[in-house]
């Protein structure tokens, strides 16, 4: 040892190389100033050199990245595809984990996200990483599962979906191959087609007739892939980057898919349920603009699904999806605009949506507002466009319209772009009974707007000949608040209690003051107890609440502080009740207020959700019935109710199991 300081070499920890290796892999594909296939070459040689320390790192990425980024899939396949041409043991170990997901995924009912495997897998043919033949037997035994018994038919719907699915990929490279075997399976799974059930179809759709394209899901997309085979497999947009590599790759020996077998059905399986295929453009909606693929084009379903998975891998960041949905390959050659439009609206307003996301019509929405930031005058027609095509839906249909309402986006939109759809374009709706579809949605956007601004504002930006569609002025309505209702019952409890809240009284005082109120429904009022008194009841909510009116916050702490005199009032069913009708005689012009204070009732337990559901259908409420603050109220009430339901039944199983433990001791 000589005692000199030696200078320490810098090396990278173990974490941080494979942090590096998942960021590189994440985000090949992204916006560069190289081009895809100098970046994937370039990746493609950082990884064969790490392979022999991080293999099994790498290969959990890649199978990660294969089912959670499938918009990305071409990208990855041609990655894979490099990595086996240097490397045939890594090949042959990728495509075993491949197997070994989609296995797991089937197990645990990820049919999505095996349905994006079963894709990759096939995309692999074309990298020269997986034979044809191997992929045409495992093509045939999705197929054969329809010759199954006693099986439910959404199980053998999603096999042949998926073998559907992937042949806008794959198709052209197998059918060279083994055409005899391809027609073979395409014979079988239209002979399935034909003879399967449609009965869930009139309840899904959204038109009425079938025509100019079918409307269910695996019809409509057996129509795409007869005319691609009729088109010699021709497809012309998804993007392809292993071509560029095809030199390398086509001396690269293929792999053997293991044997695979579908799961059998168990009484755990839950498959995808059925659904149906939204359209609300076509090619001569943008005349001027690049042409839109036809209904039957198979690149209408390839364009489609690549949205779908951008908006399902980016719905948490609004700018990032926005930024993701506008860069999408080839966008230049379509209508972009059009085809965002449509899959937005579609996962907004679908039954049974491919995903279901917290708050994904909000997010899908705010895509739209973001869109307009960026070109305001853009989306604006195709907004409206929407709006019109909706006036031919079915009667009875999820209608698209009311529940974009449901978020906040819509109005916000209108309002920032002071409501650039012109009103003349929807005048005809004066003319119309307002109870009519166009009138009412005209009419709730309006009202949704005050959320986002404030009443005066919407009266100066609508036209004076909208006045009968326009909100009205959101005040309190407090009937002991004129003198010349001084004759109703109650009136001069209602100033003394007036006089008593402002000056803090207790809960007893008021109590106290309320012994004066009559009852109407007993000849003697019952001074020993509180039973239900209507009159009791309205004197002192609709007092509390105008004194309150001046916010939310004032009304909110006016309940938390008087709290137990409401309990008391509406201790009965009937007294709850009458709550909330006095609730809505006071806020009637501002349902955003009734549904705030109905929802904070509950929270605090003044009123249960059984009232709740029996003021909303009871004949008071009949002529508000299909006004949108009906049902938010209902449909968070119900969500309240089902959070209840689960937390007693859990604290049922728990004490369940602790006396069956008991038992055994």
């Amino acid at each position: 040892e000589t005692g000199q300081p030696h200078k320490r070499r810098r090396t990278s920890e173990p974490s941080e190389i494979e942090e590096r290796l998942e960021s590189l892999i994440c985000r090949v594909g992204e916006k560069s100033t190289s081009s895809l296939e100098s970046n994937l070459e370039g990746l493609a040689g950082v990884l064969e050199a790490d392979l022999p320390n991080y293999k099994s790192k790498i290969l959990r990425i890649l199978c990660t990245v294969a089912r959670l980024l499938p918009e990305k899939l071409t990208i990855y396949t041609t990655l894979v595809g490099l990595l086996n041409a240097r490397n045939y043991n890594f090949g042959g170990e990728f495509v075993e984990a491949m197997i070994r997901q989609l296995k797991e995924c089937l197990k645990v009912n990820m049919y999505n996200e095996a349905e994006y495997l079963v894709r990759f897998l096939s995309d692999l043919v074309n990298c020269h990483v997986i034979a044809a033949p191997s992929m045409v037997a495992m093509f045939e035994n999705f197929v054969s599962v329809t010759q199954e018994e006693d099986i439910p038919q959404v199980r053998c719907d999603w096999y042949v979906f998926a073998f559907l699915s992937s042949l806008p990929w794959v198709g052209k490279e197998l059918y060279e191959k083994k055409d005899a075997e391809v027609d073979r399976l395409l014979s079988h799974t239209e002979s399935y087609l034909k003879r399967r059930q449609k009965i869930h179809v009139p309840m899904l759709q959204v038109w009425t007739a079938d025509k100019p394209h079918p409307q269910e899901e695996a019809n409509c997309l057996w129509a795409q892939i007869q005319k691609l085979k009729k088109d010699r497999w021709q497809e012309r947009h998804i993007l392809r980057p292993y071509l560029a590599f095809d030199s390398i790759l086509c001396e690269a020996l293929q792999h053997n898919l293991p044997p695979f077998t579908p799961p059998p059905h168990t009484e755990d399986s839950v498959y995808p349920v059925p659904r149906v295929v939204f359209r609300m453009f076509d090619y001569t909606d943008d005349p001027e603009g690049p042409v839109m693929p036809g209904s039957h084009s198979v690149e209408r379903f390839v364009i489609e699904e690549n949205l779908h998975c951008i908006i399902k891998s980016h719905w948490k960041e609004r700018k990032t999806c926005a930024a993701q949905l506008l860069s999408y390959p080839g966008n230049n050659k379509i209508p972009l605009n059009y085809h965002i439009v449509e899959v937005c609206v579609l996962q907004v307003t679908s039954l049974f949506p491919k995903w279901v996301l917290p708050l994904y019509s909000l997010m899908a929405l705010g895509y739209t507002v973001h869109r307009c930031l960026l070109e305001p005058y853009t989306p604006v027609g195709l907004m409206c466009q929407a709006t019109e095509s909706t006036q031919s839906s079915k009667p009875g249909c999820p209608f698209p319209l009311p529940g974009w309402r449901q978020g906040p986006s819509s109005p916000h939109h209108s309002i920032r772009f002071s409501f650039l759809v012109h009103t003349s374009q929807k005048s005809d709706c004066l003319t119309q009974d307002l109870e009519k579809p166009k009138s009412k949605f005209v009419r709730e956007v309006l009202e949704k707007c005050m959320r986002l601004s404030y009443h005066q504002r919407i009266i100066d930006i609508v036209p004076p000949s909208f006045s009968v569609l326009s909100p009205a002025n959101p005040v309190c309505i407090y009937k002991y608040g004129d003198e010349s209702n001084r004759s109703l019952p109650g009136y001069t409890v209602a100033l003394c209690l007036t006089i008593a809240i402002k000056n803090k009284a207790s809960n007893d005082e008021i109590f106290n003051i309320l012994k004066d109120v009559p009852n109407p429904n007993k000849d003697d009022d019952d001074d020993e107890g509180f039973t239900f008194n209507p009159l009791k009841i309205e004197v002192f909510v609709q007092t509390l609440l105008h004194l309150a009116a001046k916010s939310f916050s004032h009304s909110f702490s006016a309940l938390a502080k008087f709290h137990e005199v409401l309990k008391v009032l509406a201790e009965s069913d009937e007294g709850k009740l009458h709550v909330l009708r006095v609730v809505y005689e006071v806020w009637k012009n501002h349902p955003q207020m009734i549904a705030v204070l109905v929802d904070k009732m509950i929270r605090t337990q003044i009123v249960d959700c059984a009232a709740v559901a029996n003021w909303i259908f009871s004949s008071e409420l009949a002529h508000d019935f299909t006004r949108f603050y009906v049902w938010e109220i209902l449909h968070s009430t119900i969500r309240k109710m089902n959070k209840h339901v689960l937390k007693i039944h859990k604290e049922l199983e728990e004490t369940k199991a602790r006396l069956a433990r008991q038992h055994k001791r």
